[in-house]
């Protein structure tokens, strides 16, 4: 599932280019950086469970952020030193789906702020107004 050629067929190139070769959407553009809907977020590419709308919160930043994972198994981290910058990338554990980052900067309980693609995560609206 790591392979980027197999997902060419299945995303946009947008998505494509933030999912596989890790770019980043413009701030206040995407389609999730103001949602309130309650469900699951799921990652873009193969469907992995990846965070719950009861952990997302206005960061004031323009993606959607989130101060925990749906489950901390479900992500993987890697050190970034891209854009003269050092940042902890995110990604999808199961297919390696760029994300986005993680921040210390974040609200309790965690104090962490997942910074996140719109273009990586899809929700999966909850009918009974959880998640």
């Amino acid at each position: 599932m790591h392979d980027n050629e197999i997902w060419r067929d299945k995303l946009t190139p947008q998505e494509y280019h933030v999912c596989r070769e890790k770019g980043t959407e413009r701030p206040f553009t995407g389609e999730y950086w103001n949602t309130r809907e309650k469900g699951v977020y799921n990652c873009r590419c193969c469907g992995e469970p990846l965070f719950l709308s009861d952990s997302k919160f206005d960061s004031g930043c323009g993606w959607p952020s989130f101060f925990q994972p749906a489950d901390a198994e479900v992500i993987l981290e890697e050190q970034d030193r891209s854009h003269g910058m050092l940042r902890t990338e995110v990604m999808c554990k199961a297919c390696g789906a760029h994300l986005g980052h993680v921040f210390e900067d974040g609200p309790a309980p965690t104090g962490l702020r997942y910074c996140i693609n719109s273009l990586s995560i899809k929700l999966q609206p909850d009918a009974e107004g959880k998640g």
